[in-house]
């Protein structure tokens, strides 16, 4: 799988359980750290953490993939999973405001919800 759809099935994990301003960030042409962030912000923390056992619990039951790292904040405020070619960064909403990650990468391709909702349809827990 590409890491396109992937970015794309994380951010409908997210959207799934109730995630907030979901953003997928093409940053392939910009940086080598990977080729996608999905952002996305949690309302609480509680659902921050939900949110991030959620992707993780998905993506390694639907493609048997672990991260290669994640790092979270002490308060669990801030989570990042690294899958190599997408990092996803779960955020409550006043760090979301404060690392501001879509203008640091205000150079990236942003992909459009229309677009993402519907290259992972098939992943929705609602189409099913």
């Amino acid at each position: 799988m590409d890491s396109h759809k992937f970015a794309c099935i994380i951010a409908q994990f997210l959207d799934d359980k109730l995630g907030k301003d979901i953003t997928i960030l093409n940053i392939s042409n910009v940086s080598s750290l990977a080729d996608y962030f999905v952002i996305v912000t949690g309302d609480s923390t509680p659902q921050v953490k939900a949110l991030m056992e959620n992707v993780k619990d998905n993506v390694k039951k639907n493609f048997s993939r672990l991260p290669v790292r994640q790092e979270n904040d002490m308060k669990n405020r801030w989570n990042l999973i690294d899958y190599g070619d997408v990092v996803v960064h779960i955020l409550h909403k006043e760090e979301r405001e404060t690392y501001a990650i879509e203008k640091f990468w205000n150079h990236a391709y942003s992909v459009l919800e229309d677009e993402w909702r519907e290259v992972a349809k098939e992943y929705s827990e609602y189409n099913k």
